[in-house]
């Protein structure tokens, strides 16, 4: 046994802080796991297929020719290459490998080319005892011990995989389901987990959704993916740019005929033809020239009702037409929802604490944990109740503003406040300005009068506003955005005769397209702050609309908005500190051509609440951040530069990064780190500590008595649990420091990769907890800690600055242009943004 448990950091105990509470977790007890070995075995079936039909040949083989091979054991199969058994089968004589042939029926009918072909191996057997070790604490997490807990996951899907349509981890069923726009719906489902935890293993079990395509009729669902009515709305044809989006959907789904009787089958989609039904024509096998239309009237007997839809093209030369096609059900929709969707899918998904508990505990019953032959046959047991979990409510810290404010440091209430009263901790002057109308719609009054009520929320907020009549340039959103924006630059430079701070830009909506135009140009090429507002707040200001906005301007002119006192952040105050956010995000699913964006941000003051930031894009979808050394000696020299001294001791909270992915991030991007320190000066070695801050997992916390709960039933913020369901001896812990909005709050995982400023639980924790009230563009405690936070903010902004990108199509991939030239597209924020919050 190696001395050294694990390669991270072991958890120095649980923390003591805050007022101990009981809660519930969606994490369900194994009480008992296999003492035995469990011998592992290796399945070849030829011809591939995925999974769902190996899953069916699997079946098929375990009633049929396999039951000589098992001889009433019960194995379990995951869907790939991999059998385990609780007991040793036997393959063959010589116990080296044996085959079986398996004709799959589908439907009760003989599948075309149904014949597979096993071949079963042993390969060794996973040692059950050592997982226990594992658990207590007395041995590293070995591959052995990796193979264990895979043995348990797949065990508990194998009940459920076989009645529900999988996903990964969860299991999705139609019952219940809604209807999405644009022939979609929304799925609900249950995740489950086999989760190690200290001394036990656990299964997580939680709620979840997933959209698929509506089943039904084809040419019902073209009209709805195109957001038509009815099907009669596309009498007159189907405009070219549409049809080239329907083809993209189509050719991902799989439909099956309905008009041969017995002889229906499924077919993939590879294109629609150009001309309808009523004039696709073909050659017969006797050489006659036949309209699609024609050929159903004669053959079978069939007046098409829409022949003026193109056909789908099945083949070569095999034309259906969509009337004749059902969509086969139970089909995921991969791609990115839009926004209506995904309003929908918000909808159907946001659910208060004790309905998802409730939720939850019926997932136990569809996911047969009781009376399930093959968890008793393996000897598991899992306990039907939740785990109460102890828990702690972290004291809120004092919060400061401007010691002109009424109730100038306070500790806040219920994670939220307001700005009543209150000025910013450092008011950015605003003298150089304009503001550019993009809404043809506003009258000039209005306008005169918002900037008038904005200008007099600034000055009530604490900012100094020298000019408060702006010159104000009227522009097309379709124009030249890049020479409006110049053009209003030296407007505001003239006006003012001093460089210009700010540009302020009024958007007729929500529109990606022109706000990312916007961004790129003031970012990129003018290397100027920019304020977009949406043109319908414009005609009444209200108070709180104007003092948010005056929020992010400060921040953007450099201001500060609020800050924590020395004494609420020692760790921060005491010596030289820098924090350091960072994130990689990727593009959306299915895109393989775009690069990933990765965003280093670092504090640059001794309250930790100024932010510089750094970009680069990378290869698509890489974790690790490529070029780290260079971003953090950039983010080093910057925080000399502001504050005359070298950071004595890091903190990176790393966001974007999953379990299997720890080792990797830890042997290269710390040493990344501490390249950039040793390239400023050979002996600089300050002390760091790498936590990674996790938002995808599905532990979720309800509390068990009301008095410890929010008004939405969620869990109070500064709720911190590190004991029971964490891992097993690593030092993390789950911390939910928001107040809940809707729906059930999610806690942010932090788990510590590598300490050496030595920290106990409580101080990271409490430091953790106490930067959430600091996020500049809000008065509310945030659910994730804000230099991670900023990151995200920058990489997403990061996307905009692509040139020649097409923002109103949600469906476009970017195929024209190769991943070298994709990175070149990218361009650079301008380096005087850099240092200020310009993402704000």
């Amino acid at each position: 046994m190696s001395t050294q448990l694990t390669k991270f950091v072991l958890r120095p105990g649980p923390g003591k802080n805050g007022r101990a509470v009981r809660v519930r977790a969606n994490f369900f007890e194994m009480t008992s796991i296999p003492s035995q070995n469990i011998q592992h075995l290796d399945v070849q079936i030829m011809p591939e297929a995925p999974p769902a039909v190996l899953r069916k040949v699997w079946m098929c083989f375990e009633e049929g020719v396999g039951q000589s091979f098992f001889k009433g054991t019960r194995a379990i199969f995951d869907g790939r290459r991999n059998i385990f058994s609780p007991k040793p089968l036997q393959c063959g004589d010589d116990n080296s490998a044996i085959t079986f042939e398996v004709n799959l029926q589908e439907e009760g009918k003989a599948r075309s080319g149904g014949i597979f072909k096993l071949n079963i191996r042993p390969v060794g057997s996973v040692n059950m005892t050592e997982l226990q070790m594992f658990l207590q604490g007395k041995c590293e997490l070995s591959n052995n011990c990796l193979t264990a807990i895979m043995v348990l996951d797949i065990l508990m899907r194998q009940a459920p995989s076989a009645l529900y349509c999988t996903v990964g981890r969860s299991f999705y069923t139609p019952e219940g389901s809604r209807p999405l726009p644009n022939g979609c719906e929304v799925w609900q489902g249950y995740y489950q987990s086999a989760r190690p935890t200290v001394g036990k293993m656990m299964v997580n079990v939680d709620v979840s959704a997933t959209a698929f395509y509506e089943s039904g009729p084809l040419h019902e669902i073209v009209a709805k993916i195109l957001g038509r009515r009815s099907v009669d709305d596309l009498r007159r044809g189907i405009p070219e740019r549409e049809k080239i989006r329907l083809e993209k959907v189509l050719k991902t789904l799989r439909v099956m005929t309905k008009h041969r009787g017995e002889k229906n089958r499924k077919y993939k989609i590879n294109r629609l033809t150009p001309s309808p039904a009523d004039s696709t024509m073909f050659s017969t096998e006797d050489g006659k020239e036949l309209s699609v239309a024609d050929y159903f009237r004669a053959n079978y007997n069939t007046r098409l009702a829409y022949g003026f839809l193109p056909c789908i093209s099945v083949g070569k030369n095999a034309y259906l037409p969509m009337e004749v096609c059902e969509v086969v059900p139970g089909q995921r929709h991969m791609k990115k929802l839009n926004e209506k969707q995904t309003a929908e899918m918000i909808k159907f998904t946001c659910q208060k604490p004790n309905v998802r508990a409730n939720k939850i505990n019926q997932g136990i019953q569809m996911l047969q944990y009781k009376n399930n032959p093959h968890l008793q046959e393996f000897g598991v047991t899992v306990k039907p109740e939740m785990a109460m979990v102890n828990a702690r409510v972290l004291p809120t810290p004092k919060i400061s503003y401007h010691p002109s404010s009424q109730d100038a440091v306070f500790a806040p209430q219920g994670g939220a406040w307001n700005l009543r009263g209150k000025k910013v901790a450092k008011g950015a002057t605003l003298g150089s300005w304009s503001v550019v109308n993009f809404t043809s719609s506003l009258n000039p009054q209005a306008i005169q009068r918002f900037i008038r009520e904005m200008c007099q929320t600034f000055i009530d907020t604490g900012l100094n506003v020298v000019n408060r009549q702006p010159p104000i340039t009227n522009a097309d959103p379709q124009g030249n955005i890049e020479r409006t924006l110049k053009e209003a630059w030296l407007k505001a430079g003239n006006a003012a005769k001093a460089q210009p701070q700010m540009i302020f830009c009024l958007l007729p909506n929500t529109g990606v397209a022109l706000y990312a135009e916007i961004k790129r140009v003031s970012d990129t090429i003018i290397g100027v702050p920019t304020q977009c507002l949406q043109s319908k707040h414009i005609g009444e200001p209200k108070k709180q609309y104007c003092a948010n906005v005056c929020l992010k301007v400060n921040m953007k002119l450099g201001g500060v908005n609020v800050f924590l006192d020395g004494s609420q952040i020692p760790f921060v105050a005491q010596v030289p500190t820098i924090i350091f956010g960072a994130d990689v995000t990727h593009p959306s699913p299915g895109d393989m051509n775009r690069p990933s964006v990765a965003a280093v941000t670092a504090s640059m003051d001794a309250f930790a609440s100024r932010y510089a930031s750094t970009i680069r894009v990378q290869a698509n979808r890489t974790e690790i951040i490529a070029d780290l050394a260079n971003m953090v000696k950039d983010m080093l020299k910057t925080f000399f530069q502001s504050t005359g001294q070298k950071p004595a001791r890091m903190v990176f909270y790393r966001d974007g990064v999953s379990e299997g992915q720890f080792s990797q991030v830890l042997e290269n991007e710390i040493a990344a780190i501490r390249t950039a320190c040793t390239s400023l000066d050979p002996n600089y070695k300050p002390k760091m500590t790498f936590v990674v801050v996790q938002k995808r997992h599905h532990a979720r916390f309800f509390p068990v008595s009301q008095s410890d709960a929010d008004r939405t039933g969620n869990c109070m913020p500064g709720t911190v649990v590190d004991t029971d369901i964490v891992h097993p001896f690593e030092f993390d812990f789950f911390l939910q420091s928001h107040a809940g909005l809707q729906g059930t709050s999610r806690p942010t995982h932090y788990h510590v990769l590598y300490d050496d400023n030595g920290f106990t639980p409580d101080a990271l924790q409490e430091l953790t907890y106490r930067l959430c009230y600091i996020y500049g563009r809000a008065t509310r405690a945030v659910s994730i800690c804000p230099p991670a936070y900023y990151a995200d903010l920058v990489a997403a902004r990061a996307r905009f600055h692509r040139q020649g990108e097409n923002w109103s199509d949600t469906d476009a991939t970017s195929e024209s242009l190769d991943s070298e030239k994709q990175l070149a597209a990218f361009a650079v924020v301008k380096p005087d943004l850099q240092k200020v919050m310009y993402f704000m």
